[in-house]
């Protein structure tokens, strides 16, 4: 459903990516994982085409992204790290202009938006300006907007910087449950080990290569690790830290 090749980018002399390829199976939850300078942002705007494909291939829901093929566009959603609502305008009317611009009749539109409103309880602030919420509702509001078309793929890029822990964990337990009940095959980026969850599909990228990839459990056994600190530290030349809650052997998905 996600597939990336021997993806390379460089701006000028620095190189991002350097032969990145992975993929993330149909209805998984994949989490690229990686330090800050990774190169997750480069590879979220290959695959949305905000940047040209200078070498290998993506492909979104068997559509290859290249030369502004817009079929790779229509079953993708979209949460990217820098918001991009309009303030001025209410919850709903946010969410209206996307249906329209998607092409969803007004009838549809009223149905889809009323259901995500109440999955992400945000119901009681429909009508308010975005202006007014705080950075966990406009979060909520962006994930909303992202699935009112009912994508194919979901793509969220850092989709919890600056926010509270209460609140970070809270919206990765709705977007499971979001992509669970749509179908939807998700690539949530982050540098947060906390964030991934047993049964994620992972895929660890650092200074632009991949240093692993698989189902959590899977590559903690793979690596010896007993918990994702431990795995981390060692994929991603960190020195050892303190554990912090996160994913360890013997977790339930």
């Amino acid at each position: 459903m996600l597939s990336i090749e021997a993806v390379s980018y460089n701006y000028g002399k620095k190189q991002a990516l350097d032969g990145v390829s992975f993929h993330v199976p149909e209805g998984r939850f994949g989490v690229l994982l990686g330090p800050n300078g990774a190169g997750k942002s480069t590879l979220y705007g290959l695959l949305t085409q905000l940047l040209p494909v200078q070498s290998g291939n993506l492909s979104i829901a068997g559509h290859q992204v290249a030369g502004g093929n817009l079929a790779a566009l229509r079953d993708l959603g979209i949460v990217f790290q820098s918001q991009t609502l309009d303030l001025d305008l209410t919850v709903v009317q946010n969410l209206r202009y996307f249906c329209n611009l998607r092409g969803i009749g007004a009838t549809e539109a009223a149905q889809r938006i009323d259901r995500q409103l109440g999955t992400l309880g945000l119901e009681e602030r429909r009508n308010d300006k975005v202006r007014a919420l705080n950075g966990g509702h406009r979060r909520r509001l962006e994930i909303a907007r992202a699935l009112l078309h009912e994508p194919k793929v979901l793509l969220l890029d850092e989709p919890t910087v600056g926010l509270d822990i209460p609140t970070r964990r809270q919206i990765v337990d709705d977007v499971h449950a979001q992509a669970a009940e749509h179908g939807a095959t998700v690539l949530w980026a982050t540098h947060l080990i906390d964030e991934v969850k047993a049964g994620d599909w992972v895929t660890v990228l650092h200074q632009g290569e991949v240093r692993a990839q698989g189902e959590i459990m899977a590559l903690l056994d793979e690596h010896d690790a007993d918990d994702i600190t431990e795995l981390f530290d060692r994929l991603t030349d960190r020195k050892p830290q303190a554990p912090l809650k996160g994913v360890r052997r013997g977790d339930a998905a």
